[in-house]
């Protein structure tokens, strides 16, 4: 006797019915479509960065500034609003992934496994939200060109290193689409770039804190590392406030995190102000002793507001911001932060504000960019893609991606034209934010 057929409440689309969408997709946004920058007209990178500098803590918005105008590698770093609102205004592909919206080289790093074995990766998702894959490749391969131009390579050698990217991005995707949904969302990733040794990267405890009166403390840097306490008049408030917030993180974790988290108690928190990127949001750390005081747990709570991309591109709401990057960093990310988790709630200024936790630990980003060769450069940009495209296959169509990329190399020159198109357009709006420091329309100390 026949089975009757198992009717499912969802068709799942064939691999060549996939393979075909990505062939239509290229038939409407060439190759030749995304090599070009489209610069819209009236474009104002200096008002763009002031009304992001609004939501940013004043006191610090000057070290942002200060830190951007150091290089055109610096001022990339802080540039990911900028990026957004020029992709916007070009073609895209219409295949849309889980974006790590801010792909630069300087957030992709070694950080600890739960297991506290070091994974090479994407570090930072503040700005995560769904969009076109390629504006993550191109925010990757810009910076490469960047990096390149700012170590001294030559034309020829910038161009290899942005389309050897391009072309580990596309070679991976082509990969992962031969490959079984499953052995891709589980597959970790061999980036090839050697781990830095221990005695390299001591603790991260050991670095910020130190003995104070017979118990550790955090060390006052100001104004990158300032403890609550210079900070506020009224300290204990503060603390009242973070051990309620702590509590609602809790909710959040997961069931087995939650247990190892109560075996901790709040000693000390410090607003810190580390890279460029940041500089100016609310991030706190957070120093947690156990059952000994040398027993640490560093944990950081960071300010979480809208992606840059969000007002570009549509995709879910979310009640919590802090929740978006959790969210969309466990969904890239192979081996996630265990202390990840998010809250909300009324900050010291009287205002709401969203947050998310993770674990401070001894990230290692990428080598200091001045000390990168070539090679260097290459063999780094190949690993960040590797990583990328990975991360994309896990929440996009791979198989529709990899045949919109093909296998030819024409991807790769698009991205080559791009990127060396873009970082001249870096180049200009870093000459714009020191003219403008330069005529006090912008307040930036130097040498910070």
């Amino acid at each position: 006797m026949a089975q009757p057929a198992i009717q499912r409440t969802t068709a799942v689309p064939t691999a060549p019915e996939r393979a075909g969408r990505g062939r239509r997709a290229r038939a409407i946004t060439s190759f030749a479509m995304l090599a070009v920058h489209h610069c819209g007209s009236g474009r104002d990178p200096i008002g763009l960065l002031g009304r992001q500098a609004q939501t940013r803590l004043p006191d610090l918005v000057p070290l942002h500034y200060s830190r951007m105008s150091d290089g055109a590698f610096a001022f990339s770093r802080g540039s990911a609003l900028l990026m957004a609102d020029d992709l916007y205004r070009a073609p895209n592909s219409g295949l849309r992934v889980q974006l790590c919206g801010d792909a630069h080289l300087s957030n992709f790093g070694f950080f600890g496994s739960p297991e506290q074995v070091p994974v090479f990766g994407i570090d930072e998702y503040d700005e995560t939200h769904p969009g076109p894959f390629e504006w993550d490749v191109k925010r990757l391969v810009t910076s490469l060109a960047i990096a390149a131009d700012e170590t001294g390579c030559t034309v020829a050698q910038r161009d290899r290193i942005t389309r050897a990217c391009a072309a580990e991005y596309r070679e991976t995707m082509a990969a992962a689409a031969e490959r079984g949904t499953l052995a891709v969302w589980y597959a970790g990733v061999e980036s090839g770039v050697a781990p830095p040794a221990n005695e390299a990267a001591p603790r991260a405890a050991d670095e910020l804190t130190d003995m104070l009166d017979g118990a550790h403390r955090i060390i006052s840097v100001p104004p990158t590392v300032v403890p609550i306490e210079e900070l506020f008049a009224d300290a204990d408030e503060c603390y009242r406030n973070l051990i309620g917030r702590l509590s609602a993180f809790r909710t959040t974790l997961r069931w087995e995190t939650r247990v190892l988290v109560d075996q901790f108690e709040l000693i000390q928190a410090a607003r810190t102000a580390i890279g460029v990127r940041s500089v100016g949001a609310r991030v706190w750390l957070l120093y947690l002793r156990g059952v000994v005081d040398r027993d640490p747990l560093l944990l950081q709570a960071k300010e979480a507001q809208p992606s840059v991309l969000a007002g570009y591109l549509g995709g879910p709401s979310f009640a919590n911001q802090g929740e978006r990057v959790v969210e969309g960093q466990r969904l890239m990310q192979h081996t996630p932060d265990p202390f990840l988790g998010w809250a909300s709630g009324w900050d010291l200024d009287g205002a709401r504000r969203d947050f998310y936790l993770r674990r401070h630990v001894d990230r290692t980003g990428p080598a200091e960019v001045e000390s990168l060769s070539a090679t260097g450069l290459t063999g780094y940009g190949r690993a960040c893609a590797r990583v990328l495209a990975q991360a994309h296959a896990r929440s996009g169509d791979r198989i529709a991606i990899a045949s919109y990329l093909g296998s030819t190399d024409e991807f790769d020159d698009a991205m080559v034209s791009f990127a060396t198109s873009y970082s001249e357009q870096n180049q200009l709006d870093h000459a714009a934010l020191l003219a403008a420091i330069a005529d006090d329309r912008i307040t930036a100390p130097l040498g910070t």
